[in-house]
């Protein structure tokens, strides 16, 4: 049976936590605070006026929001940060709509899932950060955000990625000080972390596993941060007659695409685009490969993605990113999007969106074509990260196709832009969605040890999502007393 996290589970390893925490400062945030961070204490904002965006300070665990004024350092908080794309970029009427992961601490949204993964453990005793390890199984910015949230919270972390993922992403963890874990493959090997995963559970008892993939805090963070920044944010933009009309979200690990489990409740109208890359469509047509839009994961069907809610599928082709990524990046493609009309204020913005953002953006352009969407539709969409975790594979594409130039700009601007077709794309019916529910067999039944009664759980408990997603409320609470045990606010 699926169970909610909402009680404390070992009172004295919780005791050793509010001692480390009373010891090193740390104050955690509640997700309603991450959510509005007018409801953050003025004494901790008063400490951010002096503390870098990605400084490895425990104030900075209050910077896990969508609305960070964009600054490096002393940033305080405004409103959501995202960026709106016009016709002229993206060839569609409707108006598509992204936040921005770059204003996170790390430079990516992926400390709020972690941290929905971690801080409930520690509340309810179930993780000693004076004896346990954390480890982050991740094909990208996940174990970055929780090695980050780690260190913050004076814990241990283990990061576990593929070896052919961006070398900043490497350099960057072993600088904080995690234990890194190099995995065989690509983008698309899960099941190789998983195998490691498995290894560390038969041979260090000291560690404890934050599976992204299968984790009900990873959706749960979004479903109460992400969404309803998605919504303030259609509030402010919408005209009289304009709509919610599709969220748009790489699978991943399912924890982004579950800020549309609280959008559809307000729009049930509204569409949820799942996207994922073409040369590995495990959604689309139970494929499977590699590709190179990092950071979002294949070849399986997380556990805590809710398929019933899945309306289409996207498959994006790998190559139309990295060509759009060189576009968004190189001075000439800068000159072909100028030509094209477009506003130098959005070319200079453009690299805020990293490689599965600018995926994201095409599949959110084959939506829009799909269903005939106008101006008075919005979809919304994330760039989860920014270009500058990427800048060496803008560097090893000039190596391999030399140097970027004005005719290559026009030829991606046309065909990978506005040539975005209805192909590789699915408009699920309800037994599509229960054949995507039914693939998380293979993978956590007969790999992952679940039981085939949760599984089927999954699919037809009318409550289970919900009790899950709405669990933040009594994170809050222990969030709470936990704080005033430490005595650390007091203190400041």
């Amino acid at each position: 049976m699926i169970s909610t996290i909402n009680h404390i589970v070992n009172p004295a390893v919780r005791q050793k936590a509010i001692e480390r925490f009373r010891e090193k400062g740390i104050v955690l945030p509640t997700f309603a605070q991450m959510r509005n961070p007018d409801l953050v204490p003025e004494k901790i904002k008063e400490s951010l006026k002096n503390i870098g965006l990605w400084e490895l300070h425990p104030a900075n665990l209050f910077r896990i929001t969508w609305k960070n004024e964009p600054v490096e350092k002393g940033g305080q908080f405004g409103p959501v940060n995202y960026l709106e794309l016009p016709e002229a970029l993206t060839g569609v009427k409707a108006r598509i709509v992204l936040l921005i992961g770059k204003y996170f601490p790390t430079g990516a949204h992926k400390v709020g899932a972690a941290y929905g993964c971690l801080a409930p453990r520690i509340l309810t005793g179930e993780f000693d950060p004076t004896f346990h390890k954390a480890v982050w199984p991740s094909t990208g910015n996940y174990c970055r955000g929780g090695a980050f949230d780690s260190y913050l919270m004076g814990v241990t972390a283990v990061a576990i990625l593929p070896e052919e993922m961006s070398k900043e992403r490497f350099s960057w963890l072993r600088e904080i000080g995690a234990e890194v874990i190099a995995t065989p493959g690509c983008e698309s090997n899960v099941k190789e972390i998983y195998d490691k995963c498995w290894d560390i559970r038969r041979n260090r008892p000291d560690c404890v596993i934050f599976n992204q993939f299968d984790e009900f805090g990873n959706p749960t963070w979004h479903y109460n941060v992400t969404a309803p920044a998605i919504e303030e944010v259609f509030l402010s933009l919408k005209s009289t007659e304009g709509r919610l009309a599709a969220y748009v979200s790489a699978t991943g690990s399912a924890g982004t695409i579950g800020a549309g489990d609280y959008l559809k409740k307000q729009y049930p109208q509204m569409k949820i685009v799942a996207s994922e890359a073409l040369q590995c469509p495990t959604l689309l047509n139970n494929g499977f490969g590699g590709h190179r839009i990092e950071g979002i994961g294949d070849k399986h069907v997380p556990w805590v993605h809710n398929a019933k809610n899945t309306d289409m599928i996207t498959a994006i082709d790998d190559e139309d990113c990295m060509r759009v990524f060189r576009l968004f990046n190189e001075p000439e493609g800068h000159a072909c999007l100028k030509s094209c009309g477009i506003d130098q204020s959005l070319i200079d913005r453009l690299q805020l969106l990293g490689i599965s953002g600018v995926s994201n953006m095409l599949s959110a352009i084959k939506a829009a074509k799909y269903y005939e969407m106008t101006g008075d539709d919005m979809i919304f969409t994330l760039a989860t990260d920014s270009a500058e975790m990427y800048q060496s594979r803008l560097e090893e594409l000039t190596a391999e196709k030399g140097g970027y130039t004005s005719l290559q700009s026009a030829k991606d601007m046309e065909k990978c832009i506005m040539g975005q077709g209805t192909d590789n794309l699915k408009e699920l019916g309800y037994y599509d969605r229960k054949a995507i529910h039914n693939l998380k067999y293979f993978t956590w039944v007969e790999q992952q040890a679940k039981e085939i009664e949760d599984l089927n759980q999954l699919w037809y408990d009318r409550n289970l999502w919900d009790d899950q997603f709405n669990q933040a409320a009594r994170w809050d609470g222990m969030i709470d007393e936990f704080n005033e045990e430490t005595g650390v606010l007091k203190r400041l």
